[in-house]
């Protein structure tokens, strides 16, 4: 055997469970950077940049060891009247983990892989719902959305 067939035998393999998991974490890390979920009161909360598109985050319940949340923009889908896109999500305090539940994209999980996917296809699937909110957490603070930015809805600041 070569050496670097070797060495490469030696790496450890990530499974893709393991890379699911390893993307919670990086959602939870971008998220409690972002907004500090962790710390707010149930309630709506409004960010705007001045860009025109604001952006909603819903604490929908706060427990003892989760947070459910929702993020979406002030936009709705004009076929069903839905806010699209959006993502609720499981912010899991002690583990350090967010894990998008659900995304709203025009259409349900159901619809996507069905009543009774294959074990596979679910994890296919988390992976692309926990990618897309990876993604759209790093463009959210790119924008410059933050902590700074979120205030009480209802509550008008003024921009300029």
């Amino acid at each position: 055997m070569s050496q670097a067939l070797a060495r490469t035998a030696r790496i450890p393999r990530l499974s893709r469970f393991g890379w699911l998991m390893a993307l919670y974490a990086e959602n939870h890390a971008r998220l409690s950077r972002l907004f500090a979920p962790e710390h707010l009161q149930v309630g709506s909360y409004l960010s705007s940049v001045g860009d025109g598109l604001d952006l909603r985050l819903d604490v929908i319940e706060t427990h003892r060891y989760t947070v459910e949340l929702r993020l979406t923009y002030d936009l709705c889908d004009p076929l069903t009247g839905e806010p699209d896109p959006s993502a609720f999500v499981r912010l899991y305090r002690d583990a350090h983990q967010a894990e998008a539940t659900h995304c709203y994209v025009g259409r349900r999980w159901q619809d996507v892989i069905g009543l009774y996917p294959p074990p596979a296809e679910v994890i296919s699937h988390r992976m692309r719902m926990n990618t897309f909110l990876g993604k759209w957490l790093e463009y959210l603070a790119e924008q410059g959305h933050g902590v700074a930015t979120l205030q009480p809805a209802g509550f008008v600041r003024d921009v300029a």
